[in-house]
């Protein structure tokens, strides 16, 4: 049976269908964030050390992490165009088929012994984390009112499970690679690549019938819409315009996104003028992805109980607890530090989780993949260029000059956000 007659017979009034292929589809994505996250995992932390052997630079290695943070923004929106052309199923197989295709490249740049290829390798590889923020997003299309955020938040925790496996692995990876004759160092990323491969097969043959394609089918006809597709993009910005409440789940996904980067991006190196080894460090920032992606769950739920512009509001707030606890803590202040961190990763979760399921809720089921690239777009922007402002911040002043910045930029966002919600 083609996917067209499924979805022509399931309609509205068969939820206990809708419902079933929802189990099925949030249990694909999990399935597919969980190998795509080892992968991530592996490449980004791997990744700056490779460049710095290639390149003989600690300056030039800070670029493997800017390359794939802008390869999952330039993926952003091709991702979102082909989804709201061929359905969910398509825009994932595009960014995971990159990030297999950047898994190739790394491998020959570090072959040939190239780190400018290899910079060229790692921004497709940031596809995969293009891939693994579209699939939150695909888990709220078959969602039932009141479920959206608690949907989309078992999909962003089972990235959990990757991100502690994948640096872990890496070393492993290695020592299997060079022992099967391959170069040094190209084990990760063939381990990577391996990963990538499987989370593209588990979505192409185990996303069926596709989330956003069977939605359409099965919702009631709408009149008119009041924007006409023009562009991916284009469009986005107009949706924007008619959605005041899309409008204010984006600025709190970005910002929360910013304020989480910067703080955490400078952390290691604050850490490290007080004579934090690399095993302390480690662990704080073990702390901070355990409050980024372990509560997920909670934050869903809580989001659909209370309501997402409280979550956001209280994501702000959290935000600006880490901010003052981390900023005002010494170099020697680990303790202090890691509450702090650990709360920065709870505060992001609540403005991502809340954030993208009141942004999907509140623009039309035809314009959501456009809008959905765009939020993608803007936050990994945003994000890279808060690491980039927090290098200079703390360079030219201090760390807790940074935690005042961001504690007043979430105090203004937190402010707008309840004000805007009244």
């Amino acid at each position: 049976m083609t996917e067209t007659r499924i979805n022509a017979d399931i309609s509205p009034k068969n939820g206990g269908q809708i419902a079933a292929v929802q189990r099925r589809t949030l249990a694909v994505l999990s399935i597919a964030q969980i190998t795509s996250g080892i992968g991530v995992a592996v490449g980004f932390a791997f990744s700056s050390l490779v460049v710095a052997r290639l390149s003989g630079s600690v300056s030039i290695s800070g670029l493997a992490g800017t390359a794939t943070v802008l390869g999952a923004a330039l993926l952003a929106l091709p991702t979102a165009k082909v989804s709201g052309r061929g359905g969910r199923r398509a825009g994932l197989a595009l960014a995971y088929g990159c990030a297999l295709l950047g898994c190739l490249v790394t491998v020959a740049a570090i072959t040939v012994h190239s780190w400018p290829l290899l910079l060229v390798g790692l921004v497709l590889f940031g596809s995969a984390s293009a891939g693994n923020l579209a699939s939150r997003y695909s888990a709220t299309d078959l969602s039932p009112p009141g479920h959206s955020a608690r949907h989309l938040s078992w999909v962003v925790w089972a990235a959990t499970i990757g991100s502690v496996a994948g640096p872990n692995l890496a070393e492993p990876a290695d020592l299997l690679g060079r022992s099967l004759g391959l170069a040094p160092d190209t084990g990760p990323f063939m381990l990577a690549l391996l990963t990538f491969a499987i989370a593209l097969g588990v979505i192409v043959v185990g996303l069926r019938p596709d989330p956003l394609l069977l939605a359409r089918s099965a919702a009631p006809a709408a009149p008119a819409p009041a924007v006409r597709p023009r562009g991916t993009l284009r469009t986005a910005w107009q949706v924007l315009c008619h959605s005041p409440a899309a409008l204010r789940a984006l600025v709190a996904i970005a910002v929360s996104h910013t304020a989480m980067v910067s703080v955490m991006s400078m952390t290691p190196v604050h850490l490290n003028h007080g004579g934090a080894t690399y095993s302390v460090i480690g662990i704080v920032l073990s702390l901070h992805i355990a409050g980024m992606y372990v509560l997920s769950p909670l934050v869903g739920w809580l989001a659909d109980r209370i309501g997402r512009p409280r979550v956001l509001v209280l994501g702000m707030g959290l935000l600006l607890a880490a901010a003052v606890l981390a900023g005002t803590a010494g170099p020697h202040g680990v303790v202090q530090v890691s509450a702090g961190l650990a709360l920065l990763g709870l505060g992001w979760s609540c403005g991502l989780i809340s954030g993208s399921a009141m942004l999907s809720e509140a623009v039309p089921l035809e314009h959501r993949p456009a809008v959905q690239g765009l939020s993608d777009l803007l936050m990994n922007v945003c994000g890279a260029g808060g690491a980039v402002v927090a290098g200079v911040i703390v360079g030219a002043l201090s760390y807790g000059v940074l935690g005042t910045v961001v504690a007043v930029m979430v105090t203004v966002t937190g402010a707008w956000l309840t004000l805007r919600r009244a």
